[in-house]
């Protein structure tokens, strides 16, 4: 059984930087794919970015040239660097594992930027 846990989060002000971290482990196959969502109050989860182990990175419009994800091929762990951060960031950070066709679920990992 795959497991994804975040770590990471917190609060910040507006213009701040936050590292996510997000680990899976329990497979003997690494994932194909591990990316991060983010879910904020009364909205509807959303990609943020996704990085496969072969392919292209792919960042959402909104945190294009301010959010930067990076993977640890040997630790299985990939990693969300927020930069210039903004209010409307605050939400659940949720990171996915997909192995072998499967997508895995961490709990999340609540960011708050205050203004």
């Amino acid at each position: 059984q795959v497991q994804v846990a975040e770590s990471g989060g917190g609060s910040v002000r507006a213009g701040g930087s936050m590292r996510l971290s997000c680990t899976a482990s329990g497979s003997m196959f690494d994932p194909d794919v591990m990316a991060w969502y983010r879910q904020a109050p009364g909205k509807q989860c959303e990609l943020v970015a996704t990085i496969p182990s072969l392919g292209s990175i792919v960042y959402a419009d909104s945190v294009k040239g301010r959010f930067t994800i990076s993977r640890d091929n040997a630790k299985n762990t990939v990693y969300l660097q927020m930069d210039s951060m903004k209010p409307e960031a605050t939400a659940l950070y949720l990171c996915s594992a997909v192995v072998r066709l499967t997508h895995y679920w961490g709990p999340g990992t609540q960011v708050t930027v205050s203004s």
